[in-house]
């Protein structure tokens, strides 16, 4: 494989170009590693899972963890600033994926390297995915100023709803609705609709109150949605005048 590589195509081509077939196949070879990594963690967590799995996927991750490692170090030598490599999104990401493994934290965060499929869309060099999330990267700006009110007023309602309920319930029901920290589980699953059911009105102004709230709900669900609708239409049409 190495002789079709020509004498140009050096270390920096291969891994952050995928204009080549070298560099194209590195990309491939690294997502099909992130995919069985993600697949294997997840049947890990299968209960009563034999410990010969057990083992066999304990070996796998080991091998896994040293090509990230390779892939790392190598991109860091590579880049043109270390410093912006390190720190940003996909650095931060390929790190944090790769050091529990080292340092034995107990804190797992191979589910994390999901993210970095998002390398996908360069690789396949889907234009027309690169401009859907500027669109939508426009579309938050467009509606920054709405979403940011909207989630403060939000902020604001679950608050009062969790006051509300516990003063309607809490003498009903003072193990649920012990206080108004207690409640705020409440004012969140009904707020948005959720409804889990754990814990509910029994009394008739708690019930009132409830279906109040749901009802306000509604519209906490629909206008953030019909925020980003607009903004997306809008950045739609603008990037239609571009062209």
């Amino acid at each position: 494989m190495f002789e079709t590589i020509k004498p140009s195509m050096d270390i920096k081509t291969i891994i952050e170009r995928n204009d080549t077939a070298a560099g194209r196949s590195f990309d491939l070879f690294v997502q099909a590693l992130i995919i069985l990594s993600i697949i294997t963690f997840s049947i890990e967590t299968l209960p009563d899972l034999g410990q010969v799995p057990k083992d066999i996927f304990g070996v796998v991750e080991t091998v896994i963890v040293v090509i990230f490692t390779l892939e790392y170090l190598l991109r860091l030598y590579v880049a043109d600033s270390k410093f912006n490599y390190i720190f940003s999104f996909y650095g931060i990401i390929d790190l944090a994926a790769i050091v529990p493994f080292y340092m034995s934290t107990g804190i797992d965060l191979r589910s994390l390297r999901i993210f970095r499929m998002l390398r996908l869309f360069r690789l396949m060099k889907l234009l027309r995915y690169n401009r859907a999330i500027r669109r939508f990267a426009r579309a938050f700006l467009i509606a920054r100023e709405e979403i940011i009110l909207f989630g403060v007023v939000t902020a604001m309602l679950l608050y009062l709803s969790a006051v509300g309920i516990y003063y309607f319930e809490n003498e009903a029901q003072p193990e649920s609705f012990k206080s108004i920290f207690h409640s705020l589980w409440w004012a969140i699953s009904t707020l948005t609709t959720v409804g889990y059911g754990d814990i509910y009105p029994i009394t008739v102004g708690g019930r009132i109150f409830t279906f109040v709230i749901l009802m306000v709900g509604l519209g906490i669900v629909a206008v953030p949605a019909g925020l980003l609708a607009s903004a997306l239409s809008k950045a739609r049409m603008e990037d239609q005048e571009e062209k």
